[in-house]
Parts: structure tokens; C-alpha cells; sequence
């Protein structure tokens, strides 16, 4: 049987050859064969940590891709290319994504980062789209400036929840859990602490 001595020798032997032979394995290339090659940004544009993806049931090749400062993105060929759809909107900040279960056209992307960092970037609100995300219109709760979550009534695309951080540096009315019956028109705050407190 071998002590643990000849083990650690050997692993030393092992490795220094490995770091010796590497190099005299290794193969140079002509630098001709890179003068063709061309730098260029296949995208995302925008693009940062995910912090929502929602797919149709009815539609398993149709996922959408809420990204925390690089909008809204599309696939409907199962992930295999992606195309930004919120890149119109005043702001790439996305919080939260939610699709209606029984109405898949309808989305609403809740702008603002959910999550309280040094360097977050704050939204616009709630925005709707009816179309599948091709076109978007504001919806209201600016003040919000940051979205943890959003809920789509299963059967009624017109009920959603919004769970309103706030701001994020200092307190604010617009914190909670606030409720919208006609997709998106008007808003009512449903559950509130106080103006320090977000949900």
C-alpha cells in the first residue's frame, strides 16, 4: 500500500506534467485565417438579470421574458430566437410580467425593479398590451416606481394585482397591494401599511 507521502509526490508529478505538456500541445494559428473575422452585437440590446417568464399553456412555443433593465422579449418558435417587444416603452426596467390565462393576448408588465439595490432602476408604472406585446399603453401607478408582482385573474383578464414597493430611497403613499377590476383604468389600494412599507 502506498503512504500518503508517494500520493502527494505523485499528484505533484501529475500535475507538473500537465502544465509542462500543455504549452507543447497547444497549436498556433496563422494570423491570416482571423483578418476575415468581424466583430458585431447580435443582441440583446438591453439586457440584464431575468426576473420573469410567463408561456401560453395553449401555446407551448410562445414564452415572454421580463429582463430587470432590458425590457420585454418574444419566442415563438420555443426559444430559439427572441425579439424585443418593449423597447418603445420610456422604460427598460422591468419588475414583473404576467399573461392572462384566459385571454393569452392580454400581458402587463409591471416597470421598476422589484428588488432593493444600490444601483435599481426605477419605472413608469403598469403597462397592458392586448395584442400579444406588440403594441403597449400605460396604465397607470406611476408613483409605484417599483413592482414586486403581478397576478392575472384566471378566468377574467381585466382583474389584476399589483404588489407596489414604492420608492426606493425615501417613503411614498403608492406602497401595497393595489387592485385594478377594468384592466388597468382605475386602481384601488387593497392593502397598506404605512408610506415606509412596500409589498
Amino acid at each position: 500500500m502506498l503512504s500518503s507521502k508517494s500520493h502527494r509526490v505523485g499528484r505533484w508529478l501529475v500535475l507538473a506534467l500537465l502544465f509542462v505538456s500543455t504549452p507543447g500541445l497547444a497549436q498556433s494559428l496563422a494570423p491570416e485565417l482571423y483578418q476575415s473575422l468581424r466583430y458585431r452585437l447580435i443582441g440583446p440590446f438591453r439586457a440584464s438579470r431575468t426576473v420573469g417568464a410567463v408561456g401560453i399553456p395553449t401555446q407551448p412555443n410562445v414564452f415572454f421574458v421580463g429582463v430587470n433593465n432590458g425590457g420585454v422579449w418574444k419566442t415563438d418558435d420555443y426559444g430559439r430566437t427572441w425579439r424585443p417587444i418593449f423597447d418603445d416603452a420610456p422604460t427598460g426596467s422591468v419588475g414583473d410580467i404576467a399573461v392572462s390565462p384566459s385571454h393569452p393576448n392580454v400581458l402587463y408588465v409591471g416597470s421598476g425593479e422589484g428588488l432593493h439595490r444600490p444601483d435599481l432602476a426605477v419605472g413608469d408604472g403598469i403597462f397592458k398590451s392586448s395584442d400579444g406585446g406588440e403594441t403597449w399603453t400605460h396604465v397607470g401607478l406611476a408613483d409605484v416606481q417599483q413592482v414586486g408582482r403581478l397576478i392575472v385573474h384566471p378566468d377574467n383578464p381585466d382583474i389584476v394585482f399589483v404588489a407596489g414597493l414604492g420608492h426606493p430611497y425615501g417613503p411614498n403613499e403608492q406602497r401595497g397591494v393595489f387592485r385594478s377590476t377594468d384592466g388597468g383604468k382605475s386602481w384601488q389600494k387593497v392593502l397598506y401599511i404605512d408610506q415606509n412599507t412596500g409589498a
